[in-house]
């Protein structure tokens, strides 16, 4: 799923997929997509902002006149966090997935299928706890 270089979390009954920018440092990411896959082949998928790349585009979109000049801010998926990094949106993935929460904060994508495997060359994967992400 999706183009270049994807990293994958490993977790005891899913895996989080993240799709950074290949130029940007993990600590360092404030959006990206992301997708979680449960071992029973359910998928749910994510676009992942920090409040301040929220404010940034929104900021933006006062002078492109974009969601009425930049009043408004939304998505079907969209979930909004606090810190940058993979390291701390794993954790709020963790929570999502812990409370079941993930369901209303997540957009289902259907069960895995095999064309999701052709990028599997490319990732970079993490096993173990978030402090490990």
């Amino acid at each position: 799923m999706g183009d270049g270089p994807f990293y994958r979390v490993r977790r005891d009954g899913y895996d989080i997929c993240f799709l950074p920018d290949a130029d940007e440092p993990l600590d360092e990411v404030t959006s990206l997509d992301l997708w979680v896959t449960f071992t029973d082949g359910e998928r749910w998928s994510a676009t992942v902002f920090t409040l301040d790349e929220a404010r940034r585009l929104m900021d933006r979109w006062q002078n492109t006149g974009e969601c009425l000049d930049g009043r408004y801010f939304f998505g079907w998926d969209d979930l909004i966090v606090r810190d940058p990094g993979i390291e701390a949106m794993t954790r709020v993935i963790d929570d999502l997935v812990g409370s079941g929460s993930y369901t209303s904060a997540m957009r289902p994508l259907g069960p895995e299928d095999d064309e999701d495997d052709e990028d599997e060359n490319d990732e970079h994967e993490v096993a173990g706890d978030a402090t490990d992400a």
